[in-house]
This record gives structure tokens, sequence and C-alpha cells, in this order.
């Protein structure tokens, strides 16, 4: 009976244990509302220079509509690759207007860098395809970054 309870609570610890750590990995972080012409996005903020550096690495998925965005100090060119990164997504350089620069597609684990065609305050990361399957493009404008804390 002594060592069938020392089981059960072997048993609980570890579950309890393989929950807390499935559950901080899945904990994305603060997420903020953002909108492309009616398109409705959640998009995480990657405000500090440790967040920019691990974006969307190590993910599995990102849920449809949900994004990364970047936030800049300052408005330079900037560039994304996808080193660790098992997602395919396509990023949105975005100028310090919320107008939408140019949009880059991006292979997974890839070292290719994809710049931004001028100088960026953001860039917003997405499932691959989904500015095209929206229809949104360069030249769109990114409304509720306002909202956003500011860079780090």
């Amino acid at each position: 009976m002594r060592i069938l309870k020392s089981r059960l609570l072997f048993a609980k610890v570890t579950l309890l244990v393989v929950a807390t750590t499935l559950s901080a990995q899945a904990d994305p972080l603060i997420t903020y509302p953002l909108r492309i012409k009616k398109h409705e996005i959640r998009a995480e903020v990657a405000g500090t220079e440790e967040d920019r550096r691990r974006g969307l690495m190590f993910r599995d998925r990102l849920a449809e509509n949900s994004g990364m965005i970047f936030l800049y100090a300052r408005p330079e060119t900037s560039a994304m690759w996808m080193k660790n990164t098992r997602i395919a997504l396509a990023v949105a350089f975005i100028d310090v207007n919320g107008r939408i620069l140019n949009i880059a597609e991006m292979e997974p684990y890839s070292e290719e860098a994809h710049a931004s065609s001028g100088p960026a305050a953001y860039a917003l990361e997405m499932n691959r395809g989904w500015f095209r399957r929206q229809g949104i493009k360069k030249g769109d404008l990114v409304e509720g970054l306002k909202a956003l804390p500011p860079a780090k």
C-alpha cells in the first residue's frame, strides 16, 4: 500500500511538472490587436532586444490571424532571417507612419536575410502567404501601432 501511495504521489508530481512546463512553453508574449484593411490580427510584441532576437524561433505553429510585431527604437533598415524557426513565415516591414514598405516570404531554417526597403519602425511576421491571401501589399496601412508599448 505504501508503494502504491508513493507511486501515485510521484505520478501527480510528474504530471504537475509536465503541465507547468508545457504551459510555460505555450504562453505567448502579451498580444495587441492590429488591423490591416478589414483584417484583424492578434500580435505578440517583441519590444526588447531579447524578444526580437528570439522572435518565433522554436515554435511549432502560429495560429491563423496571429503574428509577432517587432518594435524598433528608431526607424532604420532592418533585416530578418529564419535561423531556428520551424514555421514558414512572411514579414511585412512597416514605416513610422504605419505604411507597409515591403513584404518578404521566408523559408523555415533559412539564414537568408530579408531586408526592409527603407527605414522600418516595425516588422510584422505572419504565417507565410497570409498577406497575399488577404490582398495586403506595399503601401497598405497597419492600424493599432500607436497603442503598442515603446521599444526597449
